[in-house]
């Protein structure tokens, strides 16, 4: 059966869906399924995409493609409707780059269902639901009624309020009424109705868009939450002015983007002078232009703000609408509802969102290791009961099909509202709000998390979906004669491959640690398990590691628990089963509840982990793939206990990895061999400790200021910072040289640490140059890719791909823009020249060095460099090399599948060739023993 798989499109959620998108595309069963993928982009153009660029970081990476941008100095990737307007030829060219255009009429040639992962307007709102229909293409989840009510909140709100079901008392401001009103009055109104705080949402937006908490009764940040609502923003002159060149473009970098600011394009509105430099609600716009790139909203600011004291930017597809509802101070959960084999709805294990006082955010959601989520959420059995059964209740109520994402809260305390809230037994109340009838499709999102309590793997639930979305097309009167035979076809090919015999390669798929890398660790684990899962040659069997440096501890994990939301969860999932603590019943009552689900999609059995040695391990699996990074895995630790029990791994052997591993011992080496590094030296705790002033003035004298600080044995951009005076380089010594485990608030705040960013306490820590521009024509950072062969006699050959440039945001590469999907910036290949010939001669140069270090370090199997570029005037090349990775990561948003899919290597090819490198490694030593 062909999926189409429809991700991407025009709605500011686009690179969760073009994730989710990748996620569908990679788990659906191979051997049922033909996966067709149909990137939407911003303008609602259907496009036939090229598999490579699947496997991009984000849309922008690809898309408008580099040929389609104009001129620009800005390191800021732009979406198509930065472009300004179109012609359809130029449309055309643009989308011919990177696959061909599909028309709506060729989609029932193309495609036998819609796999719809696109989200919020365009995706959600019945709109891709009326078009399928109106050509006879079944599609999953809701139909159109149901999806046009599902992405309304204020819709859903006065519902709710008329059916009597409890929900917090809200108003809608709507634009026209704002524009008209005297802000702190209108404050004053809404605090006396619905109190403090005030919750301000997008009425038409998900993943927490647009979402922001007042919790007093401040006008200014009264007026910041009104607009962020409506995705609009004041800038006025005088505050303007005193940014920095610098300070201007992070502004308008955090303003463009999608999720947090208000994107692009926008209305220019000049607003008219007034008396007081205080700006509200009630000044009126004049002049009017519409502005789509970044750059050319640089120059309309900075020439505008010249004579006029303040002007107003609203994104073009802003909301007309404020939604503001009492806040609800309670425990936050999620739920997912699917419809059972009769078509009732049946919530699986509700998931508690466990934070502080902050708001669950899009970063929180999507970022590992943000937030806790707890399945099922911790609450006695009959109150969780409740929960699931007014999640059901609200499914049926709003008509909605398939399946959705209920969110919800329940409190100790009567929520503020108009109806009647009835209590559980032990006392809590239970509201829902903001229903999804498109989750987020994640690897770990609550979507593939909570089918995994009841055994279900991503693929096999979405087998699941595929088939219930069939049975309810069906039911809605859609060509029944068509869906019959699809139907009989698909539980055909489900039976017979339920009893189908594979004899699989097991590989142990090692994942966790206890380093501040271990979320991603997971992230990468999860995604190498998923290519394998669907594959017909290997069996993955996830293991996660824990314990410290003196003792490695292996637990094997069943589904449920290796798809928990981070590698945190994973350790008090094993901690708990240890302690011998039962399996939750409502858990025990879901499983049974879903039995006719699991039993007919080869459901996996939910055990608990269970702690294996190493001989053990040997006996289970015939090979491993290591999807640790720095310490654990990456230091050769690991590598020696596996070579100990004869398991090939992946990856450069132990000698290697342990100098890989030391950054400093790194560079030594390379300075060695005559290859470029940053001057750097250690700098100890013993030093500091015996006299921080004279330790700090010997730093200053060797490393003029500005000058990098960072761990020497820790990756994934942990704990690296630029240091720009004495005041940082004091709060980072303190910091890592810590005795306690907590942070110090005072030293976090000089060194700007993010939220939940991770320091690790360290004896010592690398101090480099910052390496700079240095006159260079043109200066870039890139990190590229490399894999391993053996050649017909037995010679190792090293291929090299090409680099990837990498853009940061900040002073150096996030956590975030390394591996959250739609955070990074990522140009593959990178753009060393505007010459294509050009071009290509720097990146053999490039690669060439990357080769060098290579061969330098011993370097097998693959990884991962980073590297600054400077080109001189006269064409000249130099190469300086920040670190290498041995074991990269391999998180579905790392850059290095961009790179081997240029070469023309799937994500699952690569995976491949990487364990096949592995086990004629082995098979070599076991010759020469």
């Amino acid at each position: 059966m062909k999926i189409g798989i429809f991700f991407g499109g025009p709605s500011r959620e686009r690179e969760i869906s073009f994730a989710g998108g990748r996620t569908v595309y990679d788990n659906l069963d191979k051997s049922l399924f033909e996966a067709i993928p149909i990137f939407v982009d911003s303008r609602g153009n259907f496009i036939l995409l090229d598999w490579h660029y699947i496997y991009k970081g984000t849309i922008r990476d690809f898309y408008p493609p580099v040929s389609a941008l104009p001129p620009s100095t800005l390191p800021v990737q732009v979406y198509l409707e930065s472009l300004g307007e179109l012609t359809q030829a130029e449309q055309d060219r643009i989308i011919a780059e990177v696959g061909r255009r599909v028309e709506p009429h060729e989609l029932r040639e193309l495609v036998d269902f819609a796999f719809l992962a696109l989200h919020g307007p365009g995706g959600e709102d019945g709109a891709i639901q009326g078009l399928l229909e109106w050509y006879g293409i079944p599609y999953s989840g809701s139909g159109i009624l149901p999806s046009a009510f599902g992405i309304n909140k204020v819709a859903q709100k006065k519902l709710l309020k008329a059916l009597n079901r409890p929900t917090p008392n809200f108003r809608v401001l709507s634009v026209e009424e704002w524009d008209a009103a005297d802000p702190a009055a209108t404050l004053q109104y809404l605090v006396r109705e619905l109190g403090l705080p005030l919750v301000f949402k997008a009425p038409r937006q998900g993943s927490s868009i647009g979402v922001s908490i007042l919790r007093e009764a401040d006008v200014a940040k009264f007026l910041d939450a009104v607009e962020r609502s409506l995705f609009r923003k004041t800038v006025v002159g005088a505050e303007w002015q005193k940014l920095t060149e610098r300070d201007k473009l992070q502004w308008v970098q955090q303003l463009v983007d999608i999720r947090d600011g208000i994107g692009l394009p926008v209305e220019v509105s000049t607003l008219a002078p007034l008396a007081s430099s205080t700006l509200d609600a009630t000044a009126q716009p004049s002049e009017k232009q519409i502005v789509a790139h970044p750059e050319e909203l640089l120059r309309v600011l900075d020439a505008t703000l010249q004579t006029t004291e303040a002007v107003r930017l609203t994104n073009v597809d802003g909301e007309a609408q404020v939604l503001l509802e009492s806040f609800v101070q309670g425990r936050e959960f999620s739920c997912i509802v699917v419809e059972d084999p009769t078509g009732k709805p049946l919530a699986l294990p509700p998931t508690e969102i466990v934070k502080g006082e902050e708001m669950f955010d899009y970063r929180s959601k999507y970022l590992p290791g943000l937030s806790r989520k707890i399945t099922p959420i911790d609450l006695p059995e009959a109150d969780i009961q409740r929960i699931r059964e007014a999640c059901e209740e609200m499914f049926e109520t709003f008509g909605f099909q398939v399946y959705a994402r209920l969110d919800g809260f329940i409190s100790s305390e009567a929520p503020v509202t108009d109806s009647e809230a009835t209590a559980t037994d032990s006392g809590n109340f239970i509201f829902l709000n903001d229903p999804n009838t498109t989750s987020g499709m994640l690897p770990a999102s609550f979507f593939f998390h909570q089918a995994a309590e009841i055994g279900l793997n991503p693929s096999q639930f979405l087998t699941f979906l595929i088939r219930t979305s069939l049975a309810a097309r069906r039911r809605g009167g859609m060509q029944p004669v068509r869906l019959a035979g699809l139907l009989k076809q698909l539980d055909t090919a489900v039976a017979s491959r339920q009893q189908q015999e594979r004899t699989r390669t097991k590989v142990a798929v090692v994942m966790g640690g206890y380093s501040s890398e271990r979320h991603i660790s997971v992230e990468s684990g999860r995604n190498i398990y998923e290519k394998l899962s669907s594959s017909v040659k290997y069996e993955p069997v996830p293991v996660f590691l824990t314990g410290n440096s003196q003792e490695f501890r292996l637990y094997v994990l069943p589904i449920n628990v290796m798809l928990k939301d981070n590698a945190d969860d994973i350790r008090e999932k094993i901690e708990l089963a240890e302690a011998g603590h039962p399996t939750h019943p409502i858990l025990t009552r879901i499983r049974h509840e879903a039995e006719a689900i699991t039993s007919a999609y080869a459901g996996q059995p939910t055990e608990q982990p269970r702690r294996v040695s190493f001989s053990e391990l040997a006996e289970e699996v015939s090979e491993v793939f290591i999807a640790l990074h720095g310490r654990p895995g990456e230091d050769g630790a690991l590598q020696r206990e596996l070579e100990q029990y004869g398991l090939p791994y992946n990856g450069s052997g132990a000698e290697s990895s342990s100098i890989t591993i030391n950054k400093f011992e790194t560079n030594r080496k390379l300075r060695e061999a005559g290859l470029r590094v940053a001057e750097h030296r250690m700098a100890t705790r013993l030093e500091w400790t015996a006299d921080s002033e004279g330790f700090y003035q010997s730093l200053e004298a060797q490393f003029p200021y500005p000058f990098i600080a960072k761990p020497a044995d820790d990756g994934c951009s942990s704990a690296v910072k630029k240091i720009k005076n004495r005041a940082e380089l004091a709060a980072f010594s303190r910091l890592i040289f810590r005795d306690q485990e907590e942070l110090m608030p005072a030293d976090a705040t000089v060194l700007q640490l993010g939220f939940k960013e991770e320091f690790p306490q360290k004896e010592a820590f690398l101090v480099e140059t910052l390496i700079a521009r240095d006159g260079a024509a043109h200066f870039l950072e890139v990190t590229g890719g490399l894999l391993t062969h053996w050649g017909p006699n037995g010679e190792l050959e090293i291929e090299v791909f090409e680099a990837s440039e990498a853009l940061a945001t900040g002073e150096v590469l996030s956590l975030e823009e390394k591996f959250l999907a739609g955070e990074g910036q990522n140009i593959t290949p990178a753009r060393y020249a505007p010459d294509p010939a050009e071009r290509q001669r720097i990146s053999e140069e490039v690669k060439a060095e990357l080769r060098r270090v290579a061969e330098v370090l011993d370097i097998q199997g693959y990884a991962r460099i980073d590297a600054f570029v400077r080109v001189r005037q006269q064409g000249a090349v130099e190469v300086l090399i920040i670190e290498v990775n041995s074991l990269p990561g391999m998180t579905p948003a790392t850059c290095i599948f961009h790179q081997t899919a240029l070469a023309g290597y799937t994500p699952y090819d690569f995976i491949d060739q990487i364990l096949e490198f592995g086990k004629q490694r082995a098979d070599k030593l076991e010759l020469n023993a």
